[in-house]
């Protein structure tokens, strides 16, 4: 099934040229070439290591690792992208780059038709004159099981999805847009409409095979270097690679239905939301902060998605029984499961139509504590205005803190979380200082929001983080997401990006 293999083995050549790279000069810094009769006394060229995929080094084919889906971050041009043949390629480049002094991260290349990109937003994933790894190279998947599946992590949702559905099966936990690719998603966690059920994606994981920063091929799991499996994830690539996942699969129901409620204010939202989240009565559950119809200020809807097989329609009023919402304003439609799990397609094909996909987007990702929840969203509402979310949307819900099991994924101290996904995609000809201000608004608000002892998800426009800030945002996890960083990434070689050690 995959289709990214390279097709010949061990090019280590720029496209269109005859330039062979041989190595790397430590002396000048920079790629030794086959062809260059310059050299000079004192001259340290490490050979590249034989690939069974390849090395590319002419840095004009890679217009799209030089930014981002977030756009907020340019020019971060890798000296070489890695397209990888096999995991012992992965292994040799980073053993190479931790003995030159140079940096690897991962490029999700999440995406669809020529759109391939990294979906970090604010550099987390760049890898300015490093090594960038080609997720693509390796987007096999490799067995289904009776109740699990094992992939690439290269792999997307959206192609596992379209596997498993043909069988029966689905995923738990899956984010809102399918074309990203599994070892992005879950090195920050994977939020979705499952989490009041599953917890985040990353919570569904049975192991990983993870490449380590000193080169080590591990398989781990909650039993097996649990140490490794709970730094790995949501870790930000600090401690490694994710090269292989193996995920729970459920049951996959045939049919949808979706009740889009609406309420005037945040307090009977969160009621409503909070009674949902308890008895469990919806499979799915979101909610938005939306404009009102006649554009006069913010309200709320909750999304909440029930899933049945064949003629077993859900009864309806049942499931509304006991809600104080806009009934008149409720709207509900039936889907196929395929048609509702892959709903995000049409919304960006419209963004792209219309300009908005490839403007600047200063995301803003946060867990609320329920005990401020209510405040944050109404000073939310008092200083977002809705050319600040353009053509975007303010995404909140409740779950359940004690669903998330990672630890790299830290959680306000509250039984109940509230998601805030500030998802903006700006007008076409947004002023780049309209788009500053949006970035600076982000900081303010994420100031605000961590001294109501909330935290954030790793994704997303914050300015300025200093260590202080990361020491705070991991609480009593950074001693040992810093001591797994010390262990299995002693070189410093992975995913320079997120920042979390400066």
């Amino acid at each position: 099934m995959n289709l990214h293999v390279p097709s010949r083995r061990a090019v280590l050549r720029t496209v269109g040229t005859t330039a062979t790279v041989i190595g790397w000069n430590a002396r000048t810094g920079s790629w030794a070439w086959a062809a260059d009769t310059t050299g000079r006394p004192g001259d340290d060229v490490v050979p590249v290591p034989d690939l069974d995929g390849t090395l590319t080094t002419d840095t004009s084919q890679f217009g799209s690792y030089t930014h981002d889906f977030g756009r907020l971050v340019t020019g971060t041009v890798p000296w070489a992208v890695l397209t990888p043949g096999s995991v012992r390629d992965i292994a040799k480049m980073i053993c190479y780059a931790r003995a030159n002094t140079l940096k690897l991260a991962v490029s999700g290349r999440s995406g669809t038709g020529g759109d391939l990109e990294s979906h970090s937003c604010y550099g987390q994933a760049a890898v300015s004159g490093g090594i960038a790894v080609n997720a693509r190279g390796m987007a096999r998947i490799l067995s289904t099981g009776s109740d699990s599946i094992t992939v690439e992590a290269g792999a997307t949702f959206a192609e596992i999805t379209d596997h498993l559905l043909p069988q029966g099966r689905r995923l738990p936990a899956l984010p809102d847009y399918l074309p990203l690719s599994v070892g992005g998603v879950l090195s920050v966690g994977g939020i979705g409409l499952a989490m009041g059920t599953e917890g985040l994606i990353a919570d569904t994981v049975k192991s990983l095979v993870v490449v380590t920063g000193t080169g080590e091929v591990v398989t781990t799991s909650p039993s097996r270097r649990p140490e490794l499996f709970r730094t790995a994830l949501a870790g930000g690539g600090q401690v490694g690679v994710i090269v292989q996942v193996t995920l729970r699969t459920v049951l996959a129901a045939e049919r949808a239905t979706v009740f889009s409620l609406f309420y005037d204010n945040v307090a009977a939202f969160m009621k409503d939301s909070e009674v949902l989240l308890a008895d469990h009565r919806f499979q799915m559950q979101g909610g938005e902060m939306v404009r009102r119809p006649d554009d006069s200020g913010w309200r709320y809807k909750i999304e909440a998605v029930t899933t049945y097989y064949g003629g077993r329609v859900p009864d309806r009023a049942r499931l509304l029984g006991g809600l104080e919402d806009l009934r008149a304003e409720a709207l509900i439609e039936d889907y196929t499961m395929r048609d509702y799990l892959f709903r995000v397609d049409a919304f960006e094909a419209y963004l792209k139509d219309a300009g908005h996909w490839a403007q600047p987007k200063p995301w803003l990702s946060l867990f609320l504590p329920r005990s401020s929840a209510a405040q944050f969203l109404r000073l939310a509402e008092g200083e977002l205005t809705p050319d600040d979310l353009g053509a975007g949307m303010l995404l909140s819900y409740p779950y359940l803190t004690s669903s998330i099991t990672a630890p790299m994924a830290v959680q306000p101290n509250d039984p109940v979380g509230y998601l805030f996904d500030l998802l903006r995609f700006p007008h076409p000809g947004t002023s780049a200082a309209d788009i500053d201000r949006m970035v600076q608004q982000n900081r303010w608000l994420y100031d605000r929001a961590v001294a109501m002892g909330a935290k954030r998800y790793l994704v997303g426009a914050v300015p300025n983080l200093t260590s202080d800030d990361w020491r705070r945002h991991f609480g009593t996890s950074y001693k040992a997401l810093s001591e797994a960083k010390l262990r299995f990434d002693p070189g410093n070689v992975l995913t320079p990006g997120q920042g979390f050690f400066r």
